[in-house]
């Protein structure tokens, strides 16, 4: 037995809100994963957090099992508590590779209830990008050929627990808003018109001020723009802010404009350049490192 399941994580959300009293978040799949490896030649559970272990217990019950007969390992490049969807990116990959494991194929759909009983969760095991229901599971919408925008992620500092925002944060009147942002982002991805869908984002990140406010973003914001940046999308129950650029943006371009953003709001962490990319659950078999697409 050996396999490598690998689930990216996520630059906060492109767009999260309100629409008809029920919540939903847009997903913001980028270059940054979490693995779990199942082999023979591994022993005992070795990186797995609360949720995870959470997870584990239920897919193993679901299945039917008692208990896992290999040896598992979780490692992740996703920093915790940044709005990165990294407890999201555990758990699916936890149960994607155990389900594997057992010789049983798991939808997102699958997935998506057992995360979601366990916590609010990002949709980045989708195919895609994907608009869901974070509370409950319920897949709304997805989104086929968006641009590749490139993404520069970069955190404001702290922490915040996802867990106990949801528990806490109240809607403050934005639902209009949020619809307005969702409408505007799909009418963006209809045309191809990255400008159309990076504004949706922004007003999405600006909707978001007053539940959970991130200092300076109105700024970062204009003076990104000014760098050549289509907009700018956050962790609405994070830390994190992507700088939108071009999916063509040249690197020297990017790399000058990311230099000035670094020297104008010194307060900030660059994480990483990446893009938007499609989610989804990857497989790799036996010692090889080529992963597949598990829903393809």
């Amino acid at each position: 037995m050996e396999l490598t399941v690998r689930v990216p994580g996520s630059c906060g959300e492109l767009l999260q809100g309100m629409k008809v009293g029920n919540p939903f978040l847009v997903t913001c799949p980028v270059g940054s994963y979490t693995t779990v490896r199942i082999s023979d030649a591994l022993s005992g559970i070795h990186g797995l957090g609360r949720k995870s272990l959470m997870a584990l217990e239920k897919i193993l019950t679901s299945l039917g099992k008692e208990e896992l007969p290999w040896g598992l390992s979780l490692e992740s490049s996703l920093p915790r508590g940044k709005g990165m969807a990294s407890s999201s990116a555990d758990i699916a990959a936890t149960v994607a590779a155990v389900a594997l494991a057992f010789d049983y194929r798991t939808y997102p759909e699958e997935i998506m209830r057992l995360a979601a009983s366990i916590e609010p969760t990002d949709g980045i095991f989708y195919p895609q990008v994907v608009c869901i229901n974070h509370m409950n599971g319920d897949w709304l919408a997805s989104y086929q050929d968006l641009p590749a925008f490139r993404i520069s992620i970069f955190d404001t500092g702290g922490v915040v627990d996802t867990l106990r925002y949801h528990e806490q944060v109240k809607d403050d009147g934005g639902e209009n808003r949020s619809a307005e942002a969702l409408a505007l982002f799909e009418k963006g991805w209809q045309a191809q018109d990255e400008a159309l869908i990076a504004e949706a984002a922004v007003m999405s990140a600006l909707n978001n001020q007053p539940l959970l406010y991130k200092a300076g973003l109105e700024e970062l914001l204009a003076f990104a723009r000014e760098q050549g940046a289509l907009g700018i999308n956050i962790a609405h129950s994070g830390t994190v802010i992507g700088v939108l650029w071009p999916e063509h943006f040249p690197d020297a371009s990017l790399q000058l404009a990311t230099r000035a953003i670094r020297h104008r709001f010194p307060n900030l962490v660059l994480m990483m350049q990446t893009r938007l990319q499609s989610g989804g659950v990857q497989v790799a078999e036996g010692k090889r490192e080529e992963f597949v697409e598990l829903f393809r």
